[in-house]
């Protein structure tokens, strides 16, 4: 089985240190995000690696090479423009020929990937998805009223949740078909199509969360939290 991960994305919101660097090697405690997303892929037992790249690319390829070093084995999916998610996955559709993990370059995970593939072959899905019961409170009071208007309850700044995508996929190879080529293309455009088609859609719910190192803010307090350890 082989993983690809999306590390083509031009990083926007992170400028200014994304003007050098591709955000998938922007450090966390002296290592590239992306190595840290290699290390945790490998221990959950795939050593066969694909690296979506465009934005900077050679930041990447002259990092990793071919993955020896690191103890996988990298090949690389080249775009000379952005792609968004899924197009971006479709650049690698050459190199895929079986069920194969999909994952986003720029969040760090930590929940068990082997379980999840487990799942996915069991339920017999085209996609599984992992996700986070994000738990959020609303900063307004939430008041219920009849028709006529009538107030019947008053509950302030409530708490909710919902599951949220946290860009880790196990994926069929037949789903690249359903991508266009060489056009911006989103996951979501996918998931909606298998959907469309009557195909299955697993999930499995990631207790532990993820990182999503999306902006200055995020990238910054994890940075520093990683150094520290």
């Amino acid at each position: 089985m082989k993983a690809v991960i999306l590390a083509g994305g031009l990083g926007t919101r992170l400028q200014p240190y994304t003007k050098t660097l591709p955000k998938p090697m922007l450090p966390l405690g002296g290592k590239p995000i992306l190595e840290h997303e290699i290390e945790w892929v490998k221990k959950n037992g795939i050593k066969d690696i694909v690296l979506c790249v465009s934005y900077l690319r050679k930041k990447i390829e002259d990092y990793f090479g071919n993955g020896e070093k690191f103890g996988v084995k990298i090949e690389y999916a080249i775009s000379n423009k952005p792609l968004a998610t899924a197009g971006q996955l479709k650049t690698a559709e050459k190199l895929i020929d079986d069920t194969f993990v999909c994952l986003y370059g720029d969040s760090i995970y930590n929940f068990n990937l082997r379980n999840m593939i487990k799942q996915h072959k069991k339920s017999k899905s085209n996609i599984t998805m992992s996700l986070y019961d994000y738990k959020f409170n609303l900063k307004y009071g939430v008041i219920d009223t009849k028709n006529n208007g009538q107030v019947t309850s008053w509950n302030e700044k409530p708490e909710f949740s919902a599951k949220i995508n946290i860009g880790c996929y196990v994926m069929e190879e037949e789903i690249l078909q359903l991508i266009p080529k060489n056009k911006p293309y989103g996951m979501d455009g996918v998931i909606r199509k298998v959907l469309t088609k009557n195909k299955k859609v697993g999930s499995v719910i990631s207790k532990k969360g993820f990182i999503d190192i999306g902006d200055k803010k995020t990238y910054e307090k994890t940075n520093e939290e990683y150094s520290k350890k």
